[in-house]
């Protein structure tokens, strides 16, 4: 392994935290005992920045570069962003209808089915449905058909493996160039 730069985050397979580094968790570290690694991060991971800052905590998280690539919103380095779980609203939904289909003959059944539709009827209670003929299509409110659903979050996460992310606190101080 090259010598690492203080401040780099690298992803190990294993779970031990080596030498020299110290886990991405978000944990807060005395400026006193890692001066050189708040020279570079300072507070932008947390931290009140006279006697303490945070690494990153990128526990359940997916690394993002800063910065802005085409077509994409701008990215400020130490910014969290997404959710883990997401409950849909009506306003994230596509716009859509549904029709009622309804035939104008009599009713001649108590079931609908496939090609069965509501129908006129002079005994509605016992043959409201009718086969597909003469059939209207109806625009109907929401409030006459209901609305469905639990508000239930789903799970909005990308396939993961897990692995054991670190950031540098001895090693290279990175020039600038």
């Amino acid at each position: 392994m090259s010598d690492p730069f203080v401040g780099e985050i690298r992803l190990f397979g294993f779970p031990r935290i080596p030498t020299g580094w110290v886990a991405c968790d978000g944990a807060a570290l005395p400026i006193s005992e890692y001066d050189v690694l708040y020279t570079l991060i300072t507070t932008t991971y947390g931290g009140d920045g006279v006697t303490t800052f945070c690494v990153p905590d990128l526990r359940g998280r997916v690394p993002l570069s800063q910065g802005t690539g085409r077509g994409l919103t701008t990215r400020v380095l130490g910014e969290p962003g997404g959710e883990e779980r997401h409950t849909l609203t009506s306003g994230e939904m596509p716009s859509h209808g549904h029709a009622l289909l309804s035939s104008t003959n009599v009713g001649t059944t108590a079931t609908p089915g496939a090609a069965v539709h509501l129908a006129t009827s002079s005994n509605a209670a016992t043959q409201p449905y009718a086969p597909l003929a003469n059939v209207t299509g109806y625009n109907v409110m929401a409030s006459s058909i209901g609305i469905t659903g639990d508000d239930l979050s789903h799970d909005n996460m990308m396939p993961t493996l897990t692995g054991n992310y670190c950031i540098c606190t001895a090693g290279v101080f990175p020039q600038q160039s």
